[in-house]
């Protein structure tokens, strides 16, 4: 029975790199460090799938997320409660409509002076140049303990 090439990832007639996908990734990178909240809501659905998972009691900006505005809300409590110290962006990967980043960063809790360390990787979906999937994978752990 010959190989069926649909189902292998490698397979170079099937497989190519979007460029909406890894630019709007990079983009959106971009504006995280720069905490540009108006870039940010441009490059998101008005809907979306929006999941950063952690303990929502201690870390409020955890959670599962659906519409923009809530992302809004967000970001902002999470820049009101912690200042960037570093961040590394070591891949930005884009197949298709969907793209990973991964990194390392490390940041203070405004609450108690405390700083967590952790690698990362954020995956987002593209629809339409839109984010409409974005899942954040980081030690939520290390993020709960660093708030208490």
């Amino acid at each position: 029975m010959p190989y069926n090439y649909d189902f292998c990832p490698l397979n170079p007639q099937k497989m190519y790199t979007s460029k909406n996908a890894k630019d709007i990734a990079q983009q959106f990178c971009q504006a995280l460090g720069d905490r540009d909240l108006t870039l940010i809501m441009s490059l998101l659905a008005e809907d979306l799938d929006w999941y950063i998972p952690g303990n929502q009691d201690i870390a409020t900006w955890t959670g599962r997320r659906s519409h923009r505005n809530e992302i809004r809300a967000v970001l902002q409590d999470l820049w009101n409660n912690t200042e960037p110290l570093s961040v590394r962006i070591d891949h930005v990967l884009a197949e298709k409509d969907f793209a990973v980043i991964t990194g390392e960063f490390s940041t203070r809790m405004l609450s108690n002076m405390k700083i967590v360390e952790s690698i990362f990787s954020i995956h987002i979906t593209v629809k339409n140049d839109l984010i409409v999937r974005y899942r954040l994978q980081e030690d939520s752990f290390a993020v709960v303990a660093a708030l208490q």
